[in-house]
């Protein structure tokens, strides 16, 4: 799967070395209710990684994706040997 559809990312770890990593990147919208008569959308940007390629990953961890940073926001380890990063524009 990460060979076929994966891109190169810059991974950081807080106070860590960048590293490149291959992850695929998902930015879907996702309709969230606020309450009243009409709902909006928001932006979800995940990326699904190697486990063993980000040992210790944890929130607040940088990405370069695309020439755009973002912050790991949530970390998903499936408990497989993927995990799915939540991120967030900085």
């Amino acid at each position: 799967m990460l060979s076929d559809f994966g891109e190169t990312v810059a991974y950081t770890p807080s106070g860590g070395s960048s590293v490149n990593i291959v992850g695929i990147f998902d930015n879907a919208y996702q309709a969230v209710e606020s309450g009243g008569s009409v709902s909006f959308a928001l932006q979800q940007p995940r990326l699904t990684v190697r486990s063993s390629d980000v040992p210790g990953v944890q929130e607040g961890d940088g990405i370069i994706l695309r020439s755009t940073p973002y912050n790991v926001a949530i970390v998903m380890d499936d408990g497989t040997g993927i995990t799915e990063l939540a991120l967030e524009a900085q």
